[in-house]
C-alpha cells in the first residue's frame, strides 16, 4: 500500500508504504487509484471466522470440506466401493441386497472415521450435511457420527450435485441457515448482557466513554459493539507545542485547523480511524473477547438505539 496522506491543509501531504504480509494467501488482484487505501480484503482476514464442516455424500463418494468466513478449503473426496445396480433375481436379488447394505453400512462408517479426523479436533460452529437421494439422510439418522459432531449438524440439505461441485451447492443453499445460527448467536448476546444489567449492574457498563475506560483498565471480559456505529475517533495534535488530544465524529469532516488549547497553536489531524476499530484495538490489547452486533434482530436494534452501539460485561465488579 501506497500513498500520499494529507496531515492538515493542501501541501502536508506525507508519502506512507506499508507492507503487509497476509495471513491467507491473496486469491483477488486489484489496482486502485483512490483517497484512501482499499482494505476490505485484508480485513476479512483478520476478522474471527467461524468454521463450518461440510458434508457432501451419496452412495459413491464423501467429500469434506470446511467453511472459513468466505474461504472454502476442500479436504479429501473419499469413494464407497458399493456396488451399484444389479439385474439378480430371486436368491441371488436379496443376497446382492445384503451385500449392497453391508458395503453402504461400511462406507458410513467411514465417513464418520474421516469426518472425526477432519473435524473434531477443530472448534466447530456446526456441521452441514448435503447430496442427492437419500444417502444423506440414512447417513446422519443412523447416529454414525461421533456424538460430539452429530450435536454440531445444523442442516441436512437435497443437492443435485456430489464431490467439490457439490460443496459449493451445499454452501448457496445453507446461506439462510448459517445466516440464522449467526443471528441467534447475536441475540444471545445481547439477552445476557440485559440480564446482566438487571441482576448486576457493577459487572457491565455501557457507553463510548464508560466502556473506553474499563477498557484501558484492563477489565473488560466481552465487548460488544454494533455494526453500525458510524463515528470517527480523531487524533490531532499542535504543531507548535506538540500537544495531543483526542476526539470523537460523528461524522467525518476533515479537520483542517483547531485551535490548541494549551498555546493557542493550530492542531491538524495526526491519526483517523473508525470508532469500532478504535475499540477493537484497545480490546486486543487487553485480550478481551470482541463480538460485532449487527442491527437484524431486536437485540441488535436495542445495542444501537438504547446503549449507544457500545456495551461491556467485565471481569469482575467495577466498582
Amino acid at each position: 500500500f501506497c500513498g500520499a496522506i494529507p496531515r492538515g491543509p493542501p501541501g502536508s501531504e506525507k508519502i506512507e508504504i506499508y507492507v503487509i504480509e497476509p495471513p491467507e494467501p491473496i486469491s483477488i488482484y486489484y489496482y486502485r487509484c483512490d483517497s484512501k487505501f482499499y482494505l476490505e480484503p485484508i480485513k476479512e482476514m483478520l476478522t474471527e471466522k467461524e468454521f463450518y464442516g461440510l458434508i457432501v455424500m451419496d452412495r459413491s463418494s464423501a467429500t469434506f470440506a470446511i467453511l472459513k468466513g468466505k474461504r472454502i478449503e476442500i479436504l479429501e473426496t473419499i469413494t464407497s466401493g458399493v456396488p451399484g445396480k444389479h439385474d439378480a433375481g430371486g436368491q441371488s436379488a436379496r443376497r446382492f441386497q445384503r451385500l449392497i447394505e453391508l458395503a453402504a453400512h461400511d462406507f458410513y462408517k467411514r465417513v464418520a472415521e474421516h469426518a472425526e479426523k477432519h473435524f473434531l479436533n477443530i472448534n466447530l460452529k456446526g456441521i452441514i450435511i448435503g447430496g442427492p437421494g437419500p444417502t444423506k439422510n440414512e447417513f446422519y439418522t443412523g447416529n454414525y457420527l461421533h456424538y460430539q459432531l452429530q450435536s454440531k449438524v445444523i442442516s441436512v440439505e437435497d443437492l443435485g450435485y456430489t464431490e467439490e461441485p457439490g460443496v459449493y451447492e451445499l454452501i448457496e443453499k445453507s446461506k439462510e441457515v448459517l445466516k440464522d445460527v449467526e443471528l441467534l448467536k447475536e441475540k444471545i448476546l445481547v439477552q445476557n448482557f440485559l440480564e446482566l444489567l438487571a441482576k448486576s449492574i457493577n459487572h457491565v457498563t455501557y457507553g463510548e466513554k464508560e466502556v473506553r475506560d474499563k477498557l484501558e483498565k484492563g477489565i473488560v471480559k466481552l465487548l460488544l459493539i454494533s455494526s453500525d456505529i458510524e463515528k470517527y475517533r480523531i487524533r490531532l495534535k499542535c504543531q507548535s507545542c506538540g500537544f495531543e488530544k483526542e476526539i470523537t465524529q460523528e461524522k467525518r469532516l476533515v479537520i483542517n485547523k483547531e485551535i490548541c488549547e494549551k498555546c493557542g497553536g493550530t492542531m491538524y489531524e495526526e491519526e483517523v480511524k473508525s470508532l469500532v476499530e478504535e475499540f477493537i484495538q484497545l480490546a486486543e490489547k487487553t485480550k478481551a473477547q470482541v463480538e460485532i452486533i449487527s442491527t437484524e434482530t431486536n437485540e441488535g436494534k436495542i445495542l444501537l438505539k438504547s446503549f449507544g452501539g457500545i456495551v461491556a460485561i467485565l471481569r469482575y465488579s467495577g466498582e
